[in-house]
C-alpha cells in the first residue's frame, strides 16, 4: 500500500482506519452517529447519520481531497459571483445639471471671488465657443495685470494719447482705459505683460516725419532695454505697443526686433505687411462720439439693400463704385454725402438699410465697420488679406457678410440671395455684438478695451521668436 492510501471503514461499534487527516475524511464521508473513527494515533466517537451503516468506503487519496476542495472553492466563488449581480443603489440626480464652471474648478481655494452671474443670453452662438469665452473672461478679471512703463515726458509722445475723438479714437481711449482700469499693476513683478506707451498717433499731430518716428521709438525702447531687466528675460515677448493709424505701423516697422518679438495692437491687420495673427492683435477702428443713437430692433425700416458713400482711395473703392453707382436697389455715392442736404444725413442712411458695405480704404480696415455696427446695419466686409477684429473670439459669419474683393462684380446678387430670415438673424446679432465695439471712460464690462485685453490675456504666454 502506498503512503498516501488508507482504508476506510465506517460502522456503529467498529472502528476506522485512516491517516492523521481522517478527522477531515469523516467529515467528508459521514460517519455513523454510533461508530468511532480511529486514525493511527487516537480514535473517537463518529456523528450520527440515521440507521445507514457504512461497511466499506472506496480508496481515499490525497489527490480526490484537494479536487474536494477545488470543488467547495469552485461553489463559494459561484456564490459570492451572483451576489455581485444585485443592482446598485440608485442615487437620484439633482434638478440642475452640473456646469462646466463647477466641473473644471478642481481646488477652490484657488478661485478667490465668485463668478459674476451673466445674463443667459449674453454667451449666444456670435462667439465660436461660449463657454471658453465666459471661463477665461472670468479667470482675465481675477487675475491680469500689466505694467506700464513710467518712462517718457508726458508732453511729447509718451504716457497720454492725442485725443479721444475722430477715426484714430480706440488708441487714444486705450490709453486713457488701460490707467483708470484693475488691470494696471506698480509691481512689475506682478506683471503678465508689459505695456510701452509711445503714441505715434501723437506724434504725427506734431508734424513728425516717418524718420523721425523710426528714430524716436527705436530711443525709446533701447532705454527701456537698458534701465529694465524685463524685455531681455523674453526678448520683448511679452511687451506690447498700440498705434492705431498707419503711420505709427510704418514707424514702428523701422524698429525690426519691435515688430518681430512684441505684441503689435493694431488698427490695420493686414496678413500681407507682416501682421501675425497668433501673436498680434486687431485694434477695431471706432469713429467715436457717436453722431447718433445706436440702431436696432427696426427690421421694417430698413428698405434700402445696400449703402456705401465715401472717397475712392483704393482699387476697391473704385470698381465699388464703377459698377453700381448708378444701380437703383444699391445706395452707392461716390463721395461722401454732403451736409448741407440735411444734418446728420450720412449716419441716418445707416438706420434705413440692411447692408453696408465696407470696403478697405488705404488700409484694409475701415471705420466704416463699427459704423455698421452700432447703427444696427448689417457690415459686408469687402477686404483681401484683413484679421477682423476679434475674430478668434467673435464668428463674424453670424454677424456680417464677409467677402473678397473679387465679389463686387456680384455684390447685388449675393445680398439678394439672403432670405428675410437670414437678414434677420444677422441683424439680431449686430445688435447682440454692439457692446464690444463701443469705448467707454471708464470702461465697462464686455466693451472694446475689455475685449482688447481679453485679446491680451489670450497672448500673454506667447513665446520669443
Amino acid at each position: 500500500m502506498e503512503k498516501d492510501d488508507f482504508i476506510l471503514t465506517a460502522s456503529e461499534g467498529t472502528a476506522c482506519t485512516s491517516s492523521p487527516s481522517s478527522s477531515l475524511t469523516q467529515l467528508l464521508l459521514g460517519a455513523s452517529p454510533g461508530s468511532t473513527i480511529s486514525g493511527k494515533y487516537h480514535s473517537f466517537p463518529a456523528m450520527t447519520v440515521g440507521k445507514l451503516q457504512m461497511q466499506q468506503l472506496p480508496l481515499f487519496s490525497l489527490k480526490g481531497l484537494l479536487l474536494v476542495l477545488a470543488i467547495l472553492t469552485l461553489i463559494s466563488l459561484t456564490f459570492f459571483s451572483f451576489k455581485s449581480f444585485r443592482p446598485p443603489v440608485q442615487i437620484s440626480t439633482p434638478a440642475t445639471p452640473v456646469t462646466i464652471v463647477e466641473k473644471q474648478i478642481v481646488n477652490k481655494a484657488e478661485v478667490r471671488e465668485p463668478v459674476a452671474q451673466v445674463a443667459d443670453d449674453l454667451f449666444t452662438d456670435i462667439y465660436h465657443s461660449p463657454e471658453v469665452f465666459r471661463l477665461n473672461y472670468a479667470e482675465m478679471e481675477r487675475k491680469f495685470k500689466v505694467y506700464i512703463y513710467p518712462d517718457g515726458d508726458p508732453n511729447t509722445f509718451y504716457q497720454t494719447p492725442r485725443k479721444l475723438t475722430g477715426k484714430y479714437a480706440s488708441e487714444g481711449y486705450f490709453f486713457q482705459n488701460i490707467r483708470e482700469s484693475k488691470f494696471r499693476t506698480e509691481d512689475p513683478d506682478q506683471a503678465h505683460l508689459f505695456f510701452i506707451p509711445i503714441s505715434c498717433h501723437k506724434m504725427r499731430g506734431k508734424g513728425t516725419s516717418y524718420e523721425n518716428m523710426t528714430i524716436i521709438v527705436q530711443n525709446y525702447v533701447h532705454s527701456l532695454i537698458a534701465k529694465y531687466p524685463y524685455w531681455n528675460r523674453t526678448l520683448g515677448a511679452d511687451h506690447f505697443f498700440v498705434t492705431c493709424h498707419d503711420v505709427g505701423v510704418r514707424a514702428t516697422e523701422g524698429v525690426p526686433f519691435l515688430v518681430k518679438n512684441a505684441i503689435r495692437v493694431v488698427c490695420s491687420p493686414s496678413y500681407d505687411v507682416g501682421f501675425i495673427p497668433h501673436k498680434d492683435v486687431a485694434l477695431p477702428q471706432v469713429l467715436q462720439p457717436f453722431a447718433l443713437p445706436a440702431g436696432g430692433n427696426n427690421i421694417e425700416n430698413r428698405t434700402t439693400l445696400g449703402f456705401w458713400a465715401g472717397h475712392r482711395n483704393s482699387k476697391i473703392r473704385v470698381i465699388l463704385a464703377r459698377v453700381w453707382e448708378n444701380d437703383t436697389e444699391l445706395d452707392i455715392s461716390n463721395n461722401r454725402i454732403s451736409r448741407a442736404i440735411e444734418p446728420l444725413v450720412y449716419q441716418k442712411r445707416f438706420y434705413r438699410t440692411k447692408f453696408c458695405i465696407c470696403p478697405g480704404g488705404s488700409q484694409v480696415n475701415s471705420a466704416r465697420i463699427t459704423d455698421s455696427i452700432h447703427y444696427g446695419c448689417v457690415p459686408v466686409i469687402l477686404s483681401n488679406y484683413y484679421d477682423l477684429p476679434f475674430n478668434d473670439i467673435l464668428d463674424w459669419q453670424k454677424f456680417a457678410v464677409v467677402l473678397k474683393e473679387s465679389d463686387v462684380y456680384q455684390l447685388k446678387q449675393i445680398l439678394k440671395n439672403i432670405t428675410d430670415e437670414e437678414f434677420a438673424s444677422l441683424h439680431r446679432n449686430v445688435v447682440k455684438v454692439q457692446k464690444h465695439f463701443q469705448w467707454n471712460s471708464p470702461p465697462v464690462e464686455y466693451d472694446a478695451f475689455h475685449m482688447v485685453m481679453y485679446e491680451l490675456w489670450l497672448r500673454h504666454s506667447v513665446v520669443k521668436y
